[in-house]
């Protein structure tokens, strides 16, 4: 199982979010990325924004984490979710980084209109609407894209 970090950054109850389009589906992620060998997961959670944002973060606290758990995939994959800030900059999407589409404010009330990757919208919107602690999700009921 491989573990993928990724951040919730929140502005004026909106979080920013990436989109991505698979066949006709517009799906939305947090932004985050892989692990590369030797970094921790704040420190891929820098690297990863700064490169594919240009933005500057600092990583809070954990939100959220859930299993991912499909046949169709090439491994299991844990996605944990933080809380962060930018400290810098603007978001503005680097195309030789990602390949979303667009980076994007979303109203934290309708997070759970979205179909998202990893499935987090609903426990998400209510962890931040109630301003809740972490809660370990299990296996997340996940639509493949």
């Amino acid at each position: 199982m491989k573990v993928r970090p990724s951040v919730a950054i929140i502005e004026n109850e909106k979080v920013l979010l990436m989109r991505y389009r698979y066949g006709d589906t517009d799906v939305f992620n947090l932004p985050g990325g892989n692990v590369d060998a030797g970094e921790t997961l704040t420190d891929t959670l820098i690297r990863e924004l700064q490169e594919e944002l240009g933005i500057q973060i600092a990583v809070g606290e954990m939100l959220v984490a859930g299993e991912v758990i499909l046949p169709q995939q090439k491994t299991d994959v844990l996605h944990c979710v933080f809380k962060a800030s930018i400290i810098e900059g603007t978001p503005i999407l680097n195309a030789k980084e990602t390949s979303a589409l667009e980076v994007l404010w979303q109203p934290i009330t309708s997070l759970n209109q979205l179909a998202m990757y990893p499935n987090v919208s609903d426990d998400l919107q209510v962890i931040l609407v109630e301003n809740k602690g972490f809660e370990y999700l299990g296996r997340l009921d996940q639509v493949w894209y």
